[in-house]
């Protein structure tokens, strides 16, 4: 079906790319610059949004201003009414622009536990066991820590990636994880090498003081300077503003991409595959707006079917976390009052000369991985301390609460799941996304036990001396006793982590959307390569898994066809400019 919408006119045919990867974020990013590494083909990779070349991408405090406002950076999506929510919708912001959600989330690097991907391999994802994977990450990765060495068996120290140690941490976040400690909880200097539980200090996404997202890892060539797309590899065309409509699929192959760019609709061929890295929302979304979903579900929509798949668009899960906030008068925490502007005013400063300070923090400097009973055998809850006070429903203004901080505790591993859905046929159109949070009661067990872990941390020490008093947690009585008061906690002010993945799942039974190879079952030419093709949620946070999808794609396709694997070629990230078309 071809099809004409919001200020579109006239159909032209492009250009012709060997392939196309539609979505510039995490995966995107990785999957497009692999590829382009082999100069004997060409990419398009294909971004809705715009540059990401703007102070509140790159400087990491701009995150504030980004993640939960809707803009040009952000669709700031909203859930249908969740009933475990007391009948709240979640909100739901992704990346929108060249890095996608690398752009405007909070740059904590995490792979998630080695259980999780031997557990995908179990579920017959052949190859995605955790030693299949952990070359991919140490690819991608260039770890400070390691810079210029590749030696280290679980890092990387010359990848595109900069993962590095917060350059000022706060004094409040080595309070909290010293509380921790004084908690019981052992202390854990990096949560990806050999052992994930404990308390400790994140690694982030920056280098010198800078977000490090996607893009300025596979498409800028590292060059802060001259962040332009321009000078690079003349086979990778990086799009920007280009919305796209279908692929467009001919016998059952596909042949291309329509997109709409400037108010033109225009059809890009491919010549080899199209790859879609669109996110666990928009990738079943096109998949669906181009013919392959649940048969009945398209036809409500007037779309035609080409493959009938019903598990597109299912198996939606994500990190459902709940927030405990504490109030402290300290300007050493972000909040409102004149003396914290004048604070902040003095941080700007300094962070123009050095690159350091308040300004270079993420927000989320501290965390833990802990379990919420003995008995388990790996952590089931992350823990998320914040140096500023989050806005729980419910709580009064930040602006008339001044300074403070916060800890999230969230599920690794729900057992909730939901789906995407259309709302129309128009990729334009926002689609219709329900994670029926709490649907498992064993979720809101595992958030209470998240609560009294956080309230017990508070309670040290380390964390106590300075002073302050918890927002809507005192009542639940001595030593946590009110467990119906907890649950109602939960119920009312509990929201997502922003980690939806799994509604292209890879898989071998009829549920899955894409093989072990990331090929959609029943299209040639047709691969889904980003966080929506895990079959389960992974233990952490999921930016660095969705960049280890992407590098795991590109070799994955190059076996396809017979080409030199990744593995055996220069692993600098390929360069960009953009087509103009």
């Amino acid at each position: 079906m071809t099809r004409r919408g919001k200020n579109a006119h006239s159909t032209t045919i492009a250009a012709e790319y060997d392939y196309i990867v539609v979505g510039a974020g995490s995966a995107g990013c990785a999957v497009a610059a692999r590829l382009a590494e082999d100069l004997s083909v060409t990419v398009a990779l294909l971004e809705v949004g715009p540059h990401d070349h703007h102070m509140t991408v790159w400087m990491p405090i701009g995150l504030a201003g980004t993640v939960r406002k809707p803009g040009p950076r952000n669709f700031a999506y909203h859930t249908e009414s969740q009933s475990g929510l007391h009948g709240r919708p979640s909100f739901q912001p992704r990346g929108r622009g060249l890095g996608g959600s690398s752009s405007i989330n909070g740059m904590v690097y995490i792979r998630g536990h080695r259980n999780d991907y031997d557990e995908w391999a179990r579920l017959g994802c052949t190859g995605w066991g955790f030693d299949d994977v952990l070359p991919y990450f140490r690819r991608s990765e260039c770890n400070q820590r390691h810079a210029g060495s590749n030696e280290n068996p679980w890092h990387g120290g010359d990848g595109p990636l900069h993962v590095s140690d917060l350059r000022t941490p706060n004094p409040f976040s080595h309070r909290f994880v010293q509380a921790a400690q004084q908690a019981g909880f052992p202390l854990n200097a990096d949560f990806n090498g050999e052992e994930q539980e404990g308390a400790g200090l994140y690694q982030v996404t920056q280098y010198n003081g800078e977000r490090w997202n996607a893009a300025r890892a596979y498409l800028h060539g590292g060059n802060a300077k001259d962040p332009g797309l321009n000078g690079g590899r003349p086979n990778l065309h990086v799009l920007t503003d280009a919305q796209a409509l279908r692929v467009v699929i001919e016998d059952k192959r596909a042949r291309g991409v329509s997109i709409v760019r400037a108010g033109v609709v225009q059809t890009l061929q491919a010549r080899r595959e199209v790859v879609i890295s669109c996110g666990a929302f928009n990738s079943p979304q096109l998949l669906m707006a181009s013919g392959v979903g649940p048969a009945e579900h398209l036809r409500s929509h007037g779309i035609d079917v080409i493959q009938h798949l019903p598990g597109v668009g299912e198996n939606l899960q994500d990190h459902l976390d709940v927030i405990v906030n504490k109030q402290v008068k300290s300007t050493d925490l972000f909040g409102y009052s004149s003396r914290g502007f004048l604070r902040l005013a003095s941080e700007m400063w300094r962070y123009r000369r050095n690159r350091s300070g308040m300004v270079a923090s993420n927000f989320a400097e501290a965390g833990a991985f802990v379990k919420s009973r003995p008995s388990l055998a790996i952590p089931d809850i992350q823990l998320v301390f914040v140096l500023a006070l989050l806005g729980n429903s419910n709580m009064a203004k930040r602006s008339e609460l001044g300074h403070g901080y916060s800890c999230h505790a969230y599920v690794l591993r729900p057992e909730s799941r939901g789906h995407v859905r259309l709302r129309s046929a128009d990729m334009r159109d926002a689609p219709s996304i329900d994670p029926r949070f709490l649907s498992a009661e064993a979720d809101l067990d595992t958030l209470v036990a998240g609560v009294r872990i956080v309230r017990r941390i508070f309670a040290q020490q380390a964390l106590a001396e300075a002073g302050g008093k918890e927002l809507l947690t005192d009542d639940f009585g001595p030593d946590d006793s009110n467990e119906d008061a907890i649950r109602a906690f939960v119920r009312s002010h509990a929201d997502s982590v922003y980690h939806p993945v799994g509604t292209c799942q890879m898989g071998i039974d009829e549920m899955a959307v894409v093989d072990p190879q990331l090929r959609v079952r029943g299209i040639e030419g047709l691969r889904v390569a980003d966080a929506s093709i895990m079959p389960t949620l992974i233990g952490g946070n999921t930016n660095a898994p969705a960049i280890m999808i992407g590098e795991k794609a590109a070799d994955l396709i190059r076996a396809a066809h017979r080409q030199t694997p990744a593995s055996e070629l220069n692993l600098r990230p390929a360069y960009a400019h953009d087509a103009q078309t």
